[in-house]
């Protein structure tokens, strides 16, 4: 109960923008036990600005009205939290567990926080008592080798690099071949995400397959799309692109706690129909956190 209670004190503060900008209006019309057509208009519109999305709304107002026309008195509050709910269950998250040498890609455009969230990623894969091998894969960016290391040296694991414009694929092999020859359970590899096409993306994302597999055989067990949860809708066409290049396995969403919109966690599950592994909530090593269903509805309804 202590992890849950504080799973929920993390999404309360994490979707604080989300709640005082359109959370905290609707406030009124769930302690309602009867919903007349122009307020359920009224919180229709809430849910849409909150980018929960067309269809997740719709099928909340549906409910609403369905109990309403048969009760007559009902909860809005306990009805949209059942609701969403059912929604966010439907994609359940898998759990991080070793078995052998796991290498787990992280992909993304830049900017959304990839190379940070990989760092966060390692320390809380660290705090767990388990050895975590990082490989800087972007080579593209000088800035995100260092930004690796320095994680690297804050969360007190290995990562191994090259110079800025070495081969991708050749470092994510030579990772592999470490993890395995060291027995380490864990293999973070950070990827480019300086790619203008969905066909460069494929070409570069399959030759680092390829290498990972003449070592690990079923490598990469993950690949974990990173996005910004500030882009709103705008993000999921992307979203789209990467899921169908790059066999996309989980997603992880960022910078939750920089939106008002954080209703967008539910319209990416319902559209991408993929785990959300973890949820950024802040800046700290420690805001990089599980996703758990029932602590996002407490967090968001309250």
């Amino acid at each position: 109960m202590g992890l849950l209670s504080g799973l929920i004190d993390k999404f309360r503060q994490g979707l604080q923008r989300t709640q005082d900008l359109v959370l905290a209006p609707m406030g009124r019309l769930l302690g309602l036990g009867r919903l007349n057509e122009d307020q359920l208009l009224e919180l229709e519109d809430l849910l849409l600005q909150a980018d929960l999305g067309v269809h997740a709304t719709q099928r909340l107002m549906d409910r609403l009205r369905f109990e309403l026309r048969n009760s007559g008195e009902i909860d809005p509050k306990a009805l949209l939290k059942d609701e969403l709910l059912k929604i966010l269950r439907q994609t359940p998250r898998r759990p991080l567990e070793a078995s052998g040498s796991q290498v787990i890609l992280l992909v993304g455009v830049n900017g959304v926080g990839k190379t940070t969230t990989l760092g966060k990623l390692a320390a809380h894969l660290k705090a767990r008592g388990e050895e975590v091998l990082v490989v800087a894969g972007d080579t593209f960016r000088a800035a995100a080798i260092d930004q690796l290391e320095l994680w690297g040296q804050r969360a007190g694991v290995a990562v191994i690099r090259n110079q800025m414009g070495g081969d991708p694929a050749a470092i994510a092999f030579d990772g592999a071949t470490s993890a395995l020859t060291k027995g380490i359970p864990w293999v973070l590899i950070d990827t480019a995400g300086r790619l203008h096409t969905k066909d460069h993306l494929m070409r570069e994302l399959d030759k680092m397959r390829r290498s990972l597999q003449k070592v690990i055989p079923e490598a990469p067990h993950r690949v974990m799309l990173v996005l910004d949860a500030t882009t709103g809708q705008n993000g999921m066409n992307q979203a789209e692109a990467f899921k169908q290049a790059a066999g996309v396995t989980d997603l992880v969403l960022t910078k939750l706690d920089g939106t008002a919109k954080g209703g967008v966690v539910v319209s990416i599950l319902e559209r991408l129909r993929l785990p959300i592994a973890f949820v950024g909530v802040g800046e700290q090593v420690e805001d990089l956190i599980p996703f758990d269903p029932e602590a996002f509805v407490e967090g968001l309804l309250g």
